[in-house]
């Protein structure tokens, strides 16, 4: 807990708002801001530690404070397919891309997002899985059939994992320290993880912050990645002899005689 603090204390020096003062100075800090992707990978989990920063002369609020952290991964084009059944068989129909979206998406506060802000609020200011990636221009999106695939987007991501909304993920360990585990699956992609929190009393947005962290390979496994993507010929010509050499043992080790 010392540690945290002196974290906390730090990033408050690093932070600090360089116009005039605010009711409210939003600290956050991060348990470690990369996570290694090694042979025996099943998954990791990080921990946002954050502190709400008062300022003296400001009266204390009627409202308990809420906190909401969203968490994007690298950004992909992403291609939802709608199927149909023809007879015997399933044919794809019609499709929608998904241009520049992240592959992994979490959303985390201390209590259901619908006691925390308005649904009108939610989209204006996009929290929540529906609408962390929604078009600044929402209200002109009469497009049903893309909100059809949007829907189904989200749904094959949470499925697999990708996609998840904990309205239960952030703890208050006092009435200004919180903390939020943050679960990145074996399935998640190398990249950037960028985090936003955001600071809520009476569903009203008072203080936001941003850190993030990222998944790399380590070990063999990073090697092997640099010598696929740096020397591609010749990565595939040692996996080419090296199936051939293991061809090779096992007919010399099944050899019937």
């Amino acid at each position: 807990m010392r540690r945290l603090l002196a974290l906390l204390a730090l990033a408050a020096g690093l932070a600090a708002p360089a116009a005039g003062p605010r009711a409210e100075t939003l600290i956050a800090a991060m348990s470690s801001h990369q996570i290694q992707i090694t042979s025996n990978y099943t998954g990791d989990q990080l921990t946002v530690f954050g502190l709400v920063e008062r300022d003296g002369r400001t009266a204390a609020r009627g409202d308990p404070y809420d906190i909401v952290i969203t968490v994007r991964g690298p950004r992909r084009m992403l291609i939802v397919r709608e199927k149909e059944e023809m007879g015997p068989i399933w044919l794809n129909r019609t499709q929608r891309r998904f241009p520049d979206h992240p592959v992994f998406l979490s959303v985390s506060s201390n209590r259901p997002l619908g006691e925390i802000v308005s649904e009108e609020a939610a989209r204006r200011e996009r929290i929540g899985l529906a609408n962390a990636e929604r078009k600044a221009d929402y209200g002109l999106d009469f497009d049903l059939t893309t909100t059809h695939f949007r829907e189904g987007l989200l749904r094959i991501m949470e499925d697999k994992g990708l996609f998840r909304e904990e309205p239960r993920g952030v703890t208050f360990l006092s009435n200004t320290l919180f903390s939020a585990p943050i679960t990145v699956p074996a399935t998640a992609p190398t990249g950037s993880y960028d985090i936003d929190i955001v600071l809520y009393a009476g569903g009203v947005p008072l203080a936001r912050q941003s850190t993030n962290f990222e998944v790399v390979k380590s070990g063999v496994e990073q090697r092997l990645a640099w010598g696929a993507h740096e020397w591609p010929f010749f990565y595939g010509l040692a996996t080419a002899l090296l199936a051939l050499f293991f061809g090779w043992l096992a007919s010399v080790i099944f050899r019937r005689d």
